[in-house]
């Protein structure tokens, strides 16, 4: 093998070094990358085993079929109009908490660093019940409320936990401090809210799919064409941060911008991803913590975690529309009690450990 040919170096069982030809050297966990790939084919195909699931049952051929352009009539609007929208957003929304919650318990270093422990879905929350109980809300208010109720809950929390720096357990501590007193404001506002708009709060507040269409897809959409090769670039840095602070920056890593950059990314995901489904929750913290275990690999494991968290809201949507009749649950419902026994399984393990 000459100079110019890539050249391959086993450095373990499961992790390779490939070196191009122009010197630079790109490390490959293939347990990771197997990983990667059976999750996003089991989310496919639970999404199109969704996308024929309803009123009208579809087959998976014609599903196919249709999604390349060759149904009838009848099934194209079924499909394309009112269950692909749908199906999009829940691949978007799990995709968006799965990583949040990776760069959270990342920048953290810690598990129970997730969106939901921490408050942003509360504070997104707040702001949808703002514009519902208060001002009496279009659709798209209440999810522009969301968005900047999240954004304001993720600059509050980073503004308390600052003290020369931002560090990982004052984050968490500072973050459930916020959350309850965000959740108390919610209780307020459902209590001045009349009987019309606390039902329409409450139902918001559960997290559901349902009525779900291309307006909430897009800008889904948009986010993470702008957010993904933010959170790409920061991947080696963010690695690194796992180590430690001193570390990190002894290695030329400009600690502080970097976690804010990594936040702020966190904050507009879990915002966004609140705004189109509303607060499902547990998405974010189960997704890393599964993917960890899956990949056996240290790490953010920021794809792993991004694809696994598409595929269990996929699968949650599914369960939530199959597995209990004509009494349809919403997914937040499924996933809330899912995670909770998740949360308890992994407290009671973190406590063994001696970690808490």
């Amino acid at each position: 093998m000459n100079a110019t040919e890539t050249r391959t170096k086993k450095l373990g069982p499961k992790t390779k070094a490939i070196r191009t030809p122009g010197g630079l050297s790109v490390r490959l966990d293939v347990r990771s990358l197997l990983v990667v790939a059976v999750l996003l084919v089991a989310a496919l195909a639970a999404s199109v085993f969704l996308i024929g699931t309803g009123d009208f049952p579809i087959p998976v051929s014609d599903v196919l079929r249709t999604l390349v352009g060759n149904g009838d009539a009848g099934q194209e609007f079924i499909i394309n109009d009112l269950r692909l929208p749908r199906v999009l957003v829940g691949l978007l929304v799990g995709a968006a908490l799965g990583l949040s919650g990776a760069l959270f318990q990342s920048v953290s270093r810690n598990p129970l660093g997730s969106p939901d422990v921490l408050g942003l879905g509360q504070g997104s929350t707040a702001g949808a019940l703002v514009m519902i109980v208060i001002f009496g809300g279009s659709a798209t208010q209440v999810a522009l409320g969301a968005l900047v109720g999240g954004l304001v809950t993720g600059v509050a929390i980073y503004v308390l936990a600052w003290k020369r720096g931002v560090h990982g357990y004052r984050l968490v501590l500072v973050g459930i401090g916020v959350s309850a007193f965000v959740t108390a404001i919610n209780g307020y506002l459902l209590t001045k809210a009349d009987f019309v708009d606390a039902a329409r709060a409450t139902v918001w507040m559960t997290g559901s799919l349902n009525g779900r269409d291309w307006t909430q897809v897009w800008p889904l959409l948009i986010m993470f064409v702008v957010l993904i090769p933010v959170v790409a670039a920061c991947g080696r840095p963010l690695r690194m941060l796992e180590m430690g602070d001193d570390a990190a920056g002894g290695l030329g890593v400009r600690v502080e911008r970097t976690r804010l950059l990594l936040l702020t990314a966190s904050v507009v995901l879990t915002a966004a991803a609140t705004a189109a489904a509303g607060p499902v929750t547990f998405v974010a913290l189960t997704a890393p913590q599964i993917a960890r275990r899956l990949t056996k690999s240290p790490g953010p494991n920021l794809a792993a975690s991004t694809i696994l968290g598409a595929a269990l809201l996929i699968v949650a949507d599914l369960v939530s529309q199959r597995a209990f009749g004509a009494d349809q649950l919403p997914v937040g419902v499924v996933t809330g009690v899912v995670g909770g026994i998740y949360l308890l399984w992994l407290l009671v393990t973190e406590r063994k450990a001696g970690r808490i």
